[in-house]
């Protein structure tokens, strides 16, 4: 076995192989740019070796800084993480030059499954379904519009070394090929250093199930069930869940043979992942279709881990050091459901703009009873501008699938971060959907059943009247405090027992008594306990048939409060209830408006600039495109006007709300 080793990535992966590195007995080294200096991994490792600055071509993607830090601190072995370098060839190549194991498959095989267009033909030789497409090189977007038409519409654009949702286009119609052709390329350049572009057929009604595969150096593989990765946003992941509740016994069966195949003929070994375009419209199961090959650990697999009882880090490093793997593919159970939410740094009341900062208040909920959390920030530390904007991996599991999306609901309700925005009202209103609850979906889920955007999950009345009592009974603690600790009033003035408390447009009466507490005219049978400063609140039912817990989130704003809990925000005001009635004679401010600006949405590059001042533009017409987070966003104009004046130009970092030119 190893006796140290290093891992070539940051973050929330980074930890998680350190710790199963250090159960095993192996010595830790962690790498780190300037922006990850103080970082979790870093204070986790037995030792750390700087890189270079917080770019990543200048740090985590310098194989050849990485090798120089192995050999310094004497790892026998690097593990890639995910991302980065972990499906490189050369870096593999590299390791086995340099006489350091890589803890994952040959280079053979990572150039096998990186190149698209190569994996499509090597998985149509073994044998396994490959969705209708054009697999050579495509010369320019007049080609590209051939070919389209020829597959038939829709079809999807792909950057062919892509990846992680990056350099993907989907086209209903000539126009969105001449359109978005040469920005999957440009994306494809940007992200991974090659724009060769391929085009397939669209599946309609698609679900993307992925299945884990597993092979040692001595020609053992086997697959370790399937995972449900179809919750996306942008081709992004947000939700996956093993098993799937789409796939049966015999699909099980059918594509994991399929995947080993496919992995047998590359000479595959370590963990890697076959990932599968299924078509949710066949009833029969039978219409699946080979994606790509993830050569590499998967971000989503912890909900593998908890169906199997394996530890796939651990499964790797044995096999890099030559082991042979201790089980068959009988072996291989499913041990109740699993479900992970991908926590991110986004605002999805804001489009899910891309949300940077400072991690003011970092308290994952906690782990145990089914509740899991993968993570590599600490509070204190940032978020920042050069890396993916995920936080952390959230994973329930459960003996049902009911009961591990309900274990997500509440553990969501008890994640504070402050700081940057997070999704996390999003996740849990999509824990609570009706139709992801019944299984029904598809990639097609968040665009459908979110067509205007994000405004926060429904809330019941019963959800709303507790909160409205919750508000209350804070706000009456608050006031008994500051009577407490002003003192001046000579103890004799109580805090008000009446209070007004509008959530929406609805004002709702509560009254606080030693009786306990009513909300318009009936009682709310709860237990709350409340210290002013407290950030989270728990709402216990004192009826036994009255449902689960309800935990709040609560931040203080200057006429009541800001409350989150089972996916929404709401902004209350309280008001004591002979104050209330004043409240009417308030005059509202209102809003400048900033409709004759294009401002940038979110901090990022302005890669594009398509008008000048004196140029007519028409409504849906690009005007610019800012790149973000290494995606690209094209921003439009909302009406018919005339460019008055630019204010950036191509080239420019922008900051968010920054105006980038005003129209007329």
């Amino acid at each position: 076995m190893f006796k140290k080793i290093l891992v070539a990535n940051r973050g929330e992966i980074a930890c998680r192989v350190f710790r199963t590195a250090k159960r095993m007995g192996i010595a830790t080294v962690a790498v780190y740019s300037d922006a990850d200096a103080r970082s979790p991994h870093v204070l986790m490792a037995d030792e750390a070796v700087r890189l270079g600055p917080a770019p990543a071509a200048e740090s985590y993607l310098k194989a050849d800084l990485i090798l120089k830090a192995a050999k310094e601190t004497g790892a026998d072995c690097i593990h890639p993480g995910y991302g980065f370098l972990s499906e490189r060839e050369s870096f593999a190549k590299a390791c086995a030059d340099a006489g350091i194991a890589f803890v994952g498959p040959p280079p053979k095989a990572i150039a096998a499954m990186g190149d698209k267009i190569e994996s499509k033909k090597l998985a149509k030789e073994a044998g396994v379904n490959v969705v209708p497409g054009f697999l050579g090189e495509i010369a320019d977007t007049d080609a590209a519009v051939k070919i389209a038409n020829d597959i038939g519409y829709p079809v999807m654009m792909k950057a062919s070394a892509g990846g992680g949702g990056k350099g993907m286009r989907l086209a209903w119609s000539e126009k969105d090929v001449r359109e978005g052709f040469e920005a999957t390329k440009r994306e494809g350049l940007a992200s991974f250093g090659d724009d060769r572009v391929f085009i397939e057929k669209f599946i309609e009604s698609p679900r993307h199930i992925e299945i884990q595969v597993l092979g040692d150096q001595h020609g053992n593989i086997v697959y370790l069930n399937e995972r449900e990765c179809s919750i996306q946003r942008r081709h992004q992941k947000v939700v996956e869940e093993a098993p799937s509740p789409f796939v049966t016994p015999k699909m099980r069966k059918a594509m994991g043979e399929q995947a080993v195949a496919l992995a047998r003929a590359v000479g595959y070994y370590s963990a890697g992942t076959v990932e599968l375009i299924v078509s949710g419209a066949d009833k029969t199961g039978e219409s699946f279709y080979f994606l790509e090959m993830n050569t590499r650990l998967q971000v989503e697999h912890p909900v593998t881990e908890e169906i199997t009882g394996l530890d796939l880090v651990e499964q790797m490093i044995r096999v890099a050091a030559g082991e042979k793997l201790a089980f068959a593919q009988k072996d291989v159970k499913i041990n109740g459901w699993a479900v992970e939410n991908r926590v991110y740094a986004e605002d999805p009341y804001r489009g899910f703009l891309p949300s940077i900062g400072r991690l003011v208040r970092y308290q994952p909920p906690e782990a145990g009873d089914g509740v899991r959390v993968d993570d590599g920030v600490a509070e204190g530390g940032e978020v920042s501008m050069f890396y993916d904007p995920m936080i952390a991996k959230l994973v329930t599991h459960g003996a049902t699938r009911e009961e591990a999306i309900d274990k997500q609901v509440a553990a969501l309700d008890a994640f504070e971060i402050e700081g940057p925005g997070t999704n996390l009202d999003f996740l849990s209103a999509l824990m609570q959907h009706p139709r992801f609850r019944s299984g029904n979906i598809t990639t097609g889920f968040i665009a459908e059943e979110y067509p205007e955007g994000f405004h926060g999950a429904p809330a019941s009345d019963d959800v709303l009247r507790t909160l409205a009592g919750v508000a209350a009974f804070a706000a009456t603690a608050e006031a008994d405090r500051a009577r407490r600790v002003d003192g001046q009033l000579g103890g004799r003035l109580r805090p008000p027992a009446d209070w007004v408390v509008r959530i929406g447009k609805a004002d709702h009466v509560v009254t606080i008594s030693t009786d306990g507490l009513t909300v318009d005219g009936t009682d709310l049978p709860v237990a709350i306990e409340y210290t002013p400063g407290d950030r989270l609140l728990v709402v216990e039912p004192l009826d036994e048939e009255a449902g689960a817990p309800l935990t709040v989130k609560l931040t203080r704003t200057r006429t009541g409060f800001t409350l989150n809990a089972r996916g929404a925000s709401h902004k209350v005001r309280v008001l004591p209830a002979r104050i209330a009635p004043y409240a009417q004679h308030l005059i509202d401010k209102v809003p400048p408006d900033l409709s004759k600006f294009l401002i940038a949405p979110m901090p990022g590059l302005l890669v594009r600039l398509d008008v000048a001042p004196g140029d007519k533009v028409e409504a849906g017409q690009p005007l610019a495109v800012v790149e973000a987070m290494k995606m690209e966003n094209i921003l439009r104009a909302e009406k018919a006007a005339t460019v008055k004046s630019v204010s950036a130009a191509a080239g420019d970092s922008l900051a968010v709300d920054q105006v980038i030119l005003e129209l007329e």
